[in-house]
């Protein structure tokens, strides 16, 4: 069990990913997502340079001490590219102890706790008739779930609505919403809070009225919103039964979120830039938040995630993992077996890769009736196919960012 190899893999089949492969001296492999949206050559670099070199030669067998060692021995702790480095080294470790132990990563994690993994979609439109195609298209594709982003008027581009396929790679697929855009310059976008607040009530009673109160409804305010803006959505909404609202303001700023819950009763969700148990301690103990989202691939990988959500049970808090297409096949895998066995499990975000990336990474997850399921599989069940990803090289590639209407820079 001896690690005798170690590779950084970088493709761009539709976006980019960046892989860690690494290999036993006994011919067992194991994969760990290390994408890091935007970013991702600076995760190369730490895992390349710093992190490789300390993996020849150690036993793949010790998870924990490896997670340890790569968390503390480096001195500067946390942050996204050292979390999503070492999440990449754990993901690949229960990789190949799951192929080791000729079973799913799920049975070595406590065996599964449910039958599949609810999962929820991304419809989005400009305008109400685009937006309602786009739910009807997600329920076809049977989610039960779906979170509603729209336009607003007088905003030209805003987050969440959906973006053709020319602008991340593959024509044939609509993305709701992929929105890194290759290209040298990240893309300028517009915003107005005052026009959101004013206008997104009355989309989500537009939807109840069409689709019914059944249907769970989610919403992601992308950390754009004033604690006391964040209270008066959270109030407004309250009659259209959210399953959740999404980081409705910055979370970095914590006691915030005190002020939000004190207005309003619509369960909040927290924490996809989030990077380690120590950011989601407080506001877990305060029980300020209702769902934990956290991915994997940002969280330091199954190991750390584990634990951040088993502290969370305690507070009756549920998972909502982190799961957009800047998560690879192989990160989408580690929180399906994560999802699976823990308890406390909520809500999956599963968004559709395209069929490029379906044939760098071969997988062997379901999707049936709006529920996934990681397969059986021993390990995390996805192979990549290097000679494939060798077809697609890096892409520079950016997420957008927002000026107020006075030129202000705003939080995307």
């Amino acid at each position: 069990m001896l690690i005798d190899k170690a590779d950084v893999i970088v493709t761009s089949p539709d976006r980019n990913f960046v892989t860690l492969k690494l290999t036993t001296a006994d011919g067992l492999t194991g994969l760990g997502d290390a994408t890091l949206n935007g970013r991702e050559l600076a995760v190369v670099a730490y895992l390349r340079e710093h992190v490789v070199p300390l993996l020849i030669g150690a036993d793949a067998s010790r998870i924990e001490d490896t997670w340890q060692f790569l968390y503390r021995s480096a001195y500067w702790r946390r942050g996204p590219v050292t979390m999503a480095a070492i999440a990449a080294v754990d993901m690949a470790l229960w990789d190949i102890k799951g192929k080791a132990a000729g079973m799913p990563v799920y049975q070595l994690l406590g065996g599964a706790s449910r039958k599949g993994l609810m999962a929820y979609g991304h419809a989005s439109g400009k305008e109400l008739p685009e937006l309602f195609d786009s739910i009807r298209a997600h329920q076809e594709q049977g989610y039960k779930a779906i979170r509603v982003q729209t336009g607003v008027p007088t905003l030209k581009a805003i987050y969440g609505i959906a973006a053709q396929g020319a602008d991340v790679g593959d024509a044939s697929v609509r993305y709701d919403h992929e929105p890194a855009r290759r290209g040298a310059k990240p893309v300028e976008e517009d915003w107005d809070t005052r026009a959101y607040l004013n206008h997104l009530p009355g989309v989500f009673e537009a939807v109840r009225n069409e689709f019914g109160p059944d249907i769970p409804l989610l919403h992601d305010g992308h950390h754009r919103m004033t604690p006391i803006q964040a209270a008066r959505l959270g109030k407004d909404l309250e009659p259209y039964d959210l399953f959740w609202l999404e980081d409705c303001t910055p979370a970095e700023n914590q006691e915030a979120l005190r002020l939000v819950r004190q207005h309003t009763t619509t369960p909040l969700a927290i924490g996809e830039i989030f990077n380690t148990i120590w950011d989601f301690k407080d506001i877990i103990r305060d029980q300020l938040i209702d769902y934990v989202r956290g991915a994997v691939t940002h969280m330091g990988g199954i190991t750390a995630l584990k634990k951040t959500l088993d502290y969370a049970a305690m507070y009756q808090i549920k998972s909502g993992m982190h799961g957009p297409t800047d998560i690879s096949p192989v990160g989408m895998a580690a929180a399906m077996h994560l999802g699976l066995a823990i308890h406390n499990f909520g809500i999956q975000e599963y968004m559709r890769h395209g069929a490029k990336t379906d044939q760098v990474f071969e997988q062997s997850f379901t999707w049936t009736d709006g529920y996934l399921h990681p397969g059986d599989r021993p390990g995390l069940g996805v192979e990549l196919n290097v000679d494939e990803a060798g077809k697609y090289p890096y892409e520079q590639a950016y997420l957008p960012y927002n000026r107020l209407l006075d030129g202000t820079v705003h939080d995307w």
